[in-house]
């Protein structure tokens, strides 16, 4: 039993040895691929150009600052925050229940969300137009949070019995729910107008496309502040994984830390699909790469499935654009051609299944 003991301390002190590197690597990772996504486009600017204009050594503005600072620059920042604010809301949903498998696309979350901008676009516009004109781009976020917030926390009702929340209700629950948003998405779309048309296939395939600085700056003070207070709720989610009973005896406010993590995930989820649509997979994809190579302790999966799941988006939204140019892939297509497949290994990998 000693010989154990000390194996395990000697893997703790390897695993805390290691975090820092984790970390240090994922930020690294971030820059690398914010100058390279940059870099790349329908006009192409070296990465040395890239480095100048952004620290401003560049002599005068030109074309290539323009491109960069008003066009590449705010849908990188934007592609951060979205992919950041994806990976943590399914690294929180996961440790919140319990389930590799719970994930704010897969359980309906993701659309209620665009139910409610889709909402927004149609109802919204036909109601208010007249009296106020087009609706300012804020009600879109607004929007698409109320549908998120009240479908994480109709699932949660419906998933919770005597204080024990069910994986397979929730599971089964968001399927409903998503049918439903699907079926009344269809219904709008029949009522709407070309213009509006056309927006909600934006949301429903998902896409960067439209990143402004103005999207940016109301993205980001409602995204920051998710990714900065999720980090507190490590400890209250490894209690967690024990059992509700058992992090209630070791002095965990579970109705608060679950409370806190729905809102958190509503937040980040309703202001994610309301700047870029539906984009899917990436709260599964990632919080699972870290768990496997990383552990699954939240104090380090939570920030590094911000940082790693902000460079894949910025990614995966690089390739998206330049793969079919001067046409642009949407990037929800993408991630969903990847992250399906990985889905069905993770399935398949445990021989056992998962229990739900």
């Amino acid at each position: 039993m000693i010989a154990a003991a000390l194996e395990g301390e000697e893997r703790s002190s390897l695993f805390r040895d290691r975090r820092p590197l984790l970390m240090l690597g994922l930020a690294c990772l971030v820059v690398i691929v914010s100058l390279v996504a940059m870099s790349l486009g329908a006009t192409g600017v070296p990465l040395s150009r890239v480095l100048g204009i952004i620290t401003e050594q560049a002599a005068q503005p030109s074309g290539d600052a323009l491109v960069i600072l008003q066009v590449r620059l705010p849908r990188v920042m934007l592609g951060l925050l979205i992919g950041a604010a994806l990976a943590c809301s399914g690294a929180l949903m996961q440790g919140l229940f319990r389930n590799p498998l719970a994930d704010p696309g897969l359980v309906g979350v993701s659309a209620g969300a665009a139910l409610a901008a889709a909402a927004t676009i149609v109802v919204g516009d036909a109601l208010l137009s007249p009296l106020i004109g087009p609706l300012p781009f804020t009600a879109l976020p607004i929007g698409a949070f109320i549908g998120g917030l009240l479908t994480t926390f109709a699932l949660y009702l419906v998933a919770t019995r005597q204080g024990r929340t069910s994986i397979a209700t929730m599971l089964l629950a968001g399927v409903a729910f998503g049918a439903l948003s699907g079926a009344l998405m269809g219904f709008l779309s029949y009522l709407s107008d070309d213009r509006q048309l056309r927006d909600l296939s934006f949301w429903s395939l998902g896409s960067l496309s439209g990143a402004t600085w103005t999207k940016v700056a109301v993205a980001t003070p409602l995204i920051l502040p998710v990714l900065l207070v999720t980090p507190f709720l490590a400890r209250g989610l490894n209690a967690l994984a024990l059992g509700e009973a058992e992090a209630f005896h070791l002095g965990v406010p579970v109705q608060r830390v679950k409370a806190l993590a729905i809102l958190l995930v509503a937040v980040a989820v309703g202001v994610s699909v309301a700047c870029a649509g539906m984009i899917g997979f990436i709260g599964i994809v990632v919080p699972h790469v870290l768990r496997l190579s990383a552990g699954p302790d939240h104090r380090m999966l939570l920030p590094a499935s911000s940082l790693l799941g902000a460079a894949l988006l910025v990614a995966a939204d690089t390739v998206a654009r330049t793969i079919v140019a001067p046409a642009e892939l949407p990037i929800g297509i993408l991630t969903a051609i990847f992250g399906a497949p990985f889905f069905l290994w993770l399935l398949l990998r445990r021989q056992g299944g998962f229990s739900l």
